[in-house]
């Protein structure tokens, strides 16, 4: 044996110490932000479960990046651990040792061998350039070195000058590696696994064990902090400081966007990579070198700790926060976890409540909640004349129900009223004990969150929470979406706590149970779009496509569908701040529904149906799941009265 292989085993060292002052020093840029609450100890016992099955659930999305990653890392990380080992004497002299070395560093050049192959000779769109170019080089100069080293070492020292020649390559590609921890694409290693212990929602991951917890729910903000919102990086918590350097900027967030998607100036990916550079002081946006925002607006593109975060003088210009859906697309897609969508409404809620800034249409709907708690300015009363004709009992006279409907903001329109009068009609038909609130239901405030307003959405919270503790009912059924994620979800830190069901879920027990009577829609072919506050948001996936199938509908998927479904382009205030794109984001999705050749598009959302039906041209027809369940409902009487006749 040569002596090269003390030498690698010293060099790792090396190279370790070096590592962890790097990530001291880039760990130190994080406690500039606010405390946070962490269970640490939580967080560390639970990090195996959470990188093996939560992150590895999300990369196994592309088969080809898994192996990859599971290779490069996984080798690169067991063969720099068990060289470290080869320092102990007993170990240091075993050819056995030095075998399975060679082995782990053989699988770690494989893994870099993979990187490269899918950055050369051309790079994907959406992967990113710049340092991560070198990546493949600098993995395979530390493995390819090592590994000539630890089999010299294995050999018996046969391979002599090519040993030291990989001491010394293994040395180079190692610094590159250790050099790439600050700014680079290493950072992600270290910054992924504090991320993960020290998530600002433990309750996404498969180890969560904590009662009534929605992963997805915004955290209310304390209305007496002395700045609401965030301004600058030190305005965040600490925590979430780490989830943007955890960032690998692997583009599966700007594939996912549907802003992105539509040209308008947000791309999920740019946007983490800014709010991380803006940690440095002196910061600037000039290394970054992945896709940029689409029809970028000009800013200075520089920051700091307790620089502003947003502004032309700043890194990240208002059109790009107020193009964002909050459809979690992007965090759905995310392998890190990183929470972009916490993040853009954070930085929302210092843009609305500390400067009034938010875009022109979206300060008159904002203005009305506040004085008329509704974004529309229309008389509460007014909430129910859809049902003209139809018996629709008030809770005030009774006091109580099996179930209360939440009819929602959609109420006042025509489409939606459509979709409420088939759902009311279809109540009554089943013999379902239910009522309404009418002119006492105010908006649940799910747009005044989303725009910032959190103001707003807590007062009205409370006084809808005030309100229903008036009456006595089991559920609480709504066929809005939004309403049903912040009934169920964002009313309980306000005192609310719900059982609020889909009206898809509701219609599907109804059916099941042989309380509404359906015939077979024969030879209807249908597509179903979920919405994101159903699927994305509330996991709710299968009981409307459980419906359609009861309904005898030749059903079709999109390619985007369930958790990963693209979003209509009509939540989180998008219509509102209306930010000028490339294409309309449903007229995206109308395409995606029209390649299945479905004649209709199935939705369960009244402003997924007023963003589908506002679809010009030829396409498929959109209809409500109650809508569809009505026709059963009909179609099967008819049919019983014609063999009766």
């Amino acid at each position: 044996m040569t002596n090269a292989a003390p030498g690698l085993s010293l060099v790792i060292l090396a190279l370790a110490l070096m590592a962890t002052a790097m990530m001291v020093r880039r760990a130190r840029l994080w406690r500039i932000g606010r405390p946070a609450s962490v269970d640490w100890l939580a967080g560390l016992m639970a990090l195996p479960k959470r990188y093996l099955v939560d992150v590895h659930h999300v990369v196994g999305r592309d088969p080809y990046a898994a192996r990859m990653h599971a290779l490069a890392a996984g080798g690169l990380l067991g063969g720099s651990v068990l060289a470290l080992l080869a320092l102990v004497p007993p170990l240091g002299g075993l050819r056995l040792v030095w075998a399975i070395v060679a082995l782990a560093f053989a699988v770690a050049f494989i893994g870099g061998t993979m990187v490269g192959r899918r950055r050369l000779p051309v790079k994907p769109a959406r992967l990113s350039g710049g340092r991560f170019q070198r990546l493949p080089f600098l993995l395979a100069a530390y493995s390819g070195g090592a590994l000539l080293v630890a089999l010299d070492a294995t050999l018996g020292g046969i391979l002599g000058p090519l040993a030291w020649a990989g001491l010394a390559l293994a040395a180079a590609g190692g610094l590159g590696l250790v050099l790439q921890i600050d700014r680079g694409p290493m950072r992600h290693a270290f910054a992924g696994a504090a991320h993960l212990v020290a998530h600002p929602r433990p309750g996404r991951f498969v180890d969560a064990k904590i009662a009534g917890e929605r992963a997805t729910t915004l955290l209310p903000l304390d209305l007496d902090s002395p700045r609401l919102g965030v301004a600058t990086p030190a305005d965040f918590a600490f925590n979430r400081l780490i989830g943007f350097d955890a960032c690998i900027q692997c583009g599966r967030c700007e594939v996912a966007c549907p802003a992105f998607a539509a040209g308008q100036p947000l791309n999920p990916k740019r946007l983490i990579q800014d709010l991380a550079a803006s940690l440095q002081p002196g910061a600037t946006n000039a290394a970054y070198a992945g896709s940029p925002y689409p029809h970028a607006r000009e800013v200075a593109g520089v920051g700091g700790p307790d620089r502003p975060i947003v502004g032309a003088g700043a890194m990240i210009h208002p059109d790009t926060l107020w193009s964002c859906t909050t459809c979690r697309a992007c965090v759905e897609e995310c392998p890190m976890m990183i929470e972009h969508v916490d993040a853009i409404v954070e930085l929302r809620r210092f843009q609305t409540l500390e400067l009034g800034a938010t875009p022109p249409k979206a300060a008159a709907p904002l203005m009305e909640m506040r004085y008329a708690d509704e974004p529309g300015g229309r008389p509460l009363k007014a909430r129910t004349d859809f049902a003209a004709g139809l018996t629709l009992p008030l809770i005030s006279a009774t006091g109580k129900a099996e179930v209360l409907l939440w009819l929602g903001e959609g109420a006042y329109e025509l489409r939606y009223g459509r979709t409420l009068r088939a759902l009311v009609t279809l109540l009554q038909k089943a013999g379902v004990d239910f009522t309404v609130l009418g002119e006492e239901e105010r908006d649940c405030g799910d747009l005044a969150r989303r725009l910032g307003d959190e103001a707003t959405f807590q007062r009205l919270a409370r006084e809808n929470v005030a309100t229903l503790a008036r009456y006595a009912f089991g559920r609480i059924l709504t066929a809005d979406p939004h309403a049903l994620h912040v009934l169920r979800n964002e009313y309980r830190p306000f005192g609310g706590d719900y059982e609020v069901v889909h009206h898809a879920a509701f219609l599907d027990e109804l059916v099941a149970a042989g309380r509404l009577p359906v015939a077979t829609l024969r030879d209807v072919s249908a597509t179903y779009h979920d919405p994101c506050y159903l699927g994305r948001y509330n996991g709710e996936t299968d009981a409307p496509r459980r419906l359609l199938d009861r309904l005898g509908l030749q059903r079709l998927e999109m390619e985007r569908s369930g958790k990963r479904s693209m979003c209509c382009g009509g939540g989180g205030g998008a219509p509102v701040s209306d930010i000028e794109g490339d294409h309309r984001i449903p007229d995206l999705r109308m395409n995606q529904a029209a390649a299945t050749g479905a004649a209709i598009v199935a939705v369960a959302c009244p402003q997924c149906s007023a963003m589908l039906e506002g679809v010009t041209g030829e396409r498929p027809a959109v209809h409500d799941i109650a809508e569809l369940v009505l026709m059963a409902v009909e179609t099967a009487a008819s049919r019983q009265a014609e063999a009766v006749a």
